[in-house]
């Protein structure tokens, strides 16, 4: 013990020092070495670690900054009082994957949540990780004086038209909105009630939980400005993210429980094409966006990248363009590229369900039961071939979305795991 104590004292504190050769036999002194450079490769990623966490998980920032802005009467919502005080939010882990859109696990009123919130490009840029709340780096900026609530409401249905488009439903979404922004029930719009909300709608994924139907998402639970929270994920949920095929037989679910969570995503694409509120692409389609309850119920666990198709098409048309990969919204909305005006035009070359049967084949197939497997391979092997303008491809979208719900559903209707 002596020994290693004294070797640990010349490996600490003096290394290089010159009575080092003389204390140790040179096959040692390697060996010294090594556990030197060992240690210092230790640390330096140890500090590397913590430097990306601190960068990526900056929770307590986002939460000054919000409160900040609703102790000066800025903003409002039925979270403020309660994320402004101690203890009344738990914040746990973070689940963040990029700065600029926090992410974390938390509890609230005794229940599970998903609280989310973004911090402004300039932050990140020009901050520290503890950089102290400025207020412009969050703009809360309309309206800019009091407004009716027949003023709110057309500027909402202004903005929910032109991301939307013109559609005869928006007046029931821009009554949700309403609903949403007098949270105290008073029949009175304030002006942090309005900005809150409004920025609110800058949140993609908050303008989806609001024009999609109840139980394919998380519920909105509640907001303070721009910060807001959704139902957590329950006890035994957990992604549908991808195993290889050759584990997924052995690893993952049961078959059934694997074709439930499909039908329901199969039913979420229906929506996304069908819906009362417009059609939304799908711009990043993988599994690790696919969620399910205990329960094996479908839950789209990020919504972000479900863009409405008016924001894309507006995005596209006109663009400059030399190939298909000038013209493409996120990471796999692509539309064609006119070579003759090198300009993009303005509609998709795969529809959403297209993209989702080519993930469904490797969730699906691998332990599916043997006299559905030639059936169910054909099915998604026409499905994933669906190509095409989408707004040409309707009726055939439509007729195989639906044979391939019902292949499935009737495999699984009658048994434990409907």
């Amino acid at each position: 013990m002596r020994r290693l104590r004294r070797l640990a004292h010349l490996v600490l504190f003096c290394p290089f020092s010159k009575g080092l050769q003389g204390r140790l036999p040179g096959l040692r002194v390697k060996y010294v070495l090594l556990v030197w450079l060992g240690v210092l490769a230790g640390g330096w990623m140890a500090y590397t670690h913590y430097a990306y966490h601190a960068g990526l998980c900056r929770g307590h920032v986002c939460r000054a900054l919000i409160c900040d802005q609703y102790r000066k009467g800025i903003i409002s919502g039925p979270l403020c009082q309660d994320l402004c005080s101690p203890r009344r939010v738990q914040w746990r882990a973070c689940l963040s994957s990029e700065p600029g859109q926090q992410v974390y696990s938390g509890l609230w009123q005794g229940q599970e949540v998903t609280i989310k919130c973004g911090i402004e490009e300039s932050l990140q840029a020009k901050a520290g990780p503890d950089a102290a709340p400025r207020r412009e780096l969050v703009l809360f900026d309309k309206p800019t004086r009091g407004t009716s609530i027949e003023e709110f409401r057309e500027m909402t249905l202004g903005f929910l038209k032109a991301n939307l488009g013109d559609l005869p439903s928006l007046p029931t979404l821009v009554g949700r909105v309403l609903l949403l922004a007098d949270f105290n029930g008073d029949s009175r719009l304030s002006l942090a009630e309005a900005k809150s909300v409004w920025a609110l709608l800058q949140r993609n994924e908050v303008l989806l939980l609001l024009s999609l139907r109840e139980g394919h998402a998380a519920r909105l639970l509640g907001y303070c400005g721009d910060l807001y929270v959704t139902e957590g994920a329950p006890p035994g949920a957990g992604p549908a993210a991808a195993l290889p095929p050759a584990l997924a037989r052995w690893l993952g679910p049961a078959w059934p429980w694997r074709a439930k969570v499909a039908v329901g995503l199969l039913e979420f694409v229906e929506e996304l094409f069908h819906g009362a509120h417009g059609t939304f692409y799908m711009c990043e389609t993988t599994l690790a966006n696919v969620g399910h309850t205990a329960r094996y119920d479908f839950r789209m666990a990020d919504l972000r990248q479900v863009v409405p198709a008016a924001a894309v098409r507006r995005f596209l048309r006109g663009r400059r363009c030399e190939g298909a990969a000038d013209c493409t919204y996120g990471r796999d909305c692509r539309a064609p590229c006119d070579r003759l005006l090198r300009q993009c035009k303005g509609e998709l070359l795969r529809p959403n369900l297209a993209k989702v049967c080519e993930l469904l084949g490797d969730y699906l197939l691998p332990g599916a039961p043997a006299d559905l497997r030639a059936e169910l391979g054909r099915q998604l092997r026409t499905c994933s071939t669906l190509s095409g303008l989408a707004s040409q491809v309707e009726a055939h979208h439509a007729l195989v979305l639906s044979q391939l719900k019902t292949l499935l559903w009737k495999r699984i209707s009658s048994t434990q795991y409907a």
